[in-house]
């Protein structure tokens, strides 16, 4: 797992990019499940239907971050090692609205290198 990428490698993760990336990937669609959350998207294996990752747009303020307005996210399942790992490197939370214990957080606003995030969301399937 890649844990720094060298600043002129550096692609930030968006919810653009990991889209085009699980649907090149693993070949699974967004689905939009919720019609008061329309832009909540949820990534389901094909062989189970387990989900293996949720993208959503929060108020800042729920997320427990300066500023206003909303920002992308993606939960992702995870070890209890990769979560350890994870939990105080810039744009990384505690899961949001998902099983603290299994899931972690990632902001998709570019702060994290899209590369990393590629391979915690390979996390994420595998343990689906």
């Amino acid at each position: 797992m890649r844990l720094e990428a060298e600043k002129e490698d550096f692609i930030g993760a968006t919810r653009a990019a990991v889209t085009d990336y699980v649907k090149g990937k693993y070949g699974t669609e967004p689905e939009f499940l919720w019609r008061k959350f329309p832009d909540f998207a949820v990534f389901r294996k094909k062989d189970n239907a387990k989900w293996y990752a949720v993208i959503m747009d929060v108020t800042r303020q729920k997320l427990g971050l300066d500023g206003q307005g909303k920002v992308d996210i993606i939960d992702v399942k995870c070890g209890y090692e990769t979560k350890e790992i994870f939990k105080n490197f810039k744009g990384f939370l505690p899961a949001y609205h998902m099983n603290k214990e299994k899931w972690i957080t990632v902001l998709l606003d570019g702060t994290v290198d899209l590369r990393l995030l590629s391979d915690l969301i390979d996390e994420s399937y595998d343990l689906a």
